[in-house]
């Protein structure tokens, strides 16, 4: 089995990035793959609580995140410097996630055996 490493580095509701990142990964762990997501840059603001996607006319993706478990999809980084630039914490975010420095995102990509970045 592949590990796959999906790094979302794109705001929410800029488009439909989003929404077709979250279809081609839950589409990878419908096939039993295992998979993990890295938030970082941009990226972070896709787990902020209480957003209102509506007002763009675009799909809540709040709602998929939360049925990345039923995929077991588990495994959610975030780059702790990524979400201190943009002052956020981890009680701003809807998922629980593991922080990783900057420093450690290298090796930590090095453990993977695909990664995708749109």
């Amino acid at each position: 089995m592949k590990s796959y490493l999906f790094i979302l580095n794109k705001p929410p509701h800029s488009g439909i990035y989003i929404q077709e990142s979250l279809d081609i990964i839950l589409t990878t762990a419908a096939f039993e793959q295992a998979v993990s997501l890295l938030f970082l840059d941009d990226g972070v603001f896709n787990l902020k609580k209480r957003q209102n996607p509506n007002a763009s006319g675009l799909k809540d993706t709040a709602a998929i995140f939360a049925a990345l478990a039923l995929y077991d999809v588990n495994a959610l980084y975030i780059e702790a410097e990524s979400l201190q630039e943009r002052g956020l914490s981890q009680d701003a975010l809807c998922l629980p996630t593991q922080p990783i420095g900057r420093n450690q995102l290298s090796h930590f990509m090095g453990q993977f055996s695909v990664l995708v970045s749109q």
